[in-house]
């Protein structure tokens, strides 16, 4: 396991421990709202400083880009790199008592995802990839499915829930998608649903509007485990769009190409 990658590990397993303590007293949670539907815990807080304590003890000089505190840039030769931090993906299901969340850590280098972890805190679920090293659940390889036709794919998805500049053509795309295949899920955490595409749970995935803590790992983890992402465009620039679509390869390009036919002027990328 790469260097990197094992104090990733460290960092999400010291994480999972405030996460799983606080959620046996959710009741007792100080929740605020950032915006609408959109919520923060003093778990996530906590959490996120407990990852950037361990990763700033092993690599002080690497930037930072956390969900809940935000930029700090890497200093020397450490500003190639970036950690990627959402310390709690799924925190509306945490508040809720829905088992589904994560904490998933991403490491760019010069701006190109390099190391990922996604871990499930409440099934002990390990995700980890190294760019060129493959991905792994818990040490052992994964693979995308090879599912080769659209119907027969099982899909996930985010639905808009905070922005709904492009929500028309959301619907659009569901609507049809929902006709053509064998299924849509909704889980609600990326990081989580990329996962599942890396693993052959899903055999693909698209949601638009996300931000680079809910995708920087999970992306990785599909492309070395022989899946394929991409923005809009079906171009590389998913992180600064935050619009993905992901998938084994064959889904991946007819998912592409029914998502094209519902693109506005303004969701172009």
């Amino acid at each position: 396991m790469h260097p990197a990658l094992n104090i990733m590990v460290k960092a999400a397993r010291r994480a999972s421990q405030i996460i799983n303590r606080a959620a046996n007293d959710i009741e007792h949670l100080k929740i605020t709202t950032k915006q609408q539907s959109d919520y923060v815990t003093e778990v996530d807080k906590a959490a996120e400083a407990a990852i950037i304590e361990v990763l700033r003890e092993a690599y002080p000089d690497y930037g930072i880009l956390a969900e809940e505190s935000g930029h700090t840039a890497g200093k020397g030769a450490g500003a190639e790199y970036q950690w990627i931090i959402d310390p709690l993906d799924g925190t509306t299901n945490f508040i809720h008592g829905f088992p589904q969340y994560a904490v998933s850590i991403g490491l760019t280098h010069k701006g190109q995802p390099n190391q990922a972890v996604v871990f499930d805190t409440t099934r002990n679920e390990m995700f980890t990839a190294s760019k060129g090293g493959g991905a792994f659940l818990n040490e052992r390889r994964i693979r995308v499915t090879k599912c080769l036709k659209l119907e027969d794919a099982l899909l996930g998805t985010g639905f808009p829930y905070r922005i709904f500049d492009h929500f028309d053509a959301y619907i659009g795309i569901f609507k049809e998608l929902t006709q053509r295949t064998s299924g849509i899920r909704r889980p609600g955490a990326a990081s989580l649903d990329l996962a599942y595409v890396a693993c052959g749970r899903f055999d693909g995935f698209w949601e638009f509007g996300l931000s680079p803590w809910d995708i920087a790992a999970g992306c990785l983890l599909i492309t070395e485990a022989g899946g394929l992402v991409s923005d809009l465009s079906g171009n590389q620039n998913y992180l600064e769009t935050g619009n993905v679509i992901a998938g084994t390869p064959k889904v991946f390009s007819q998912l592409l190409q029914v998502i094209d036919g519902y693109r506005t002027p303004a969701l172009q990328a």
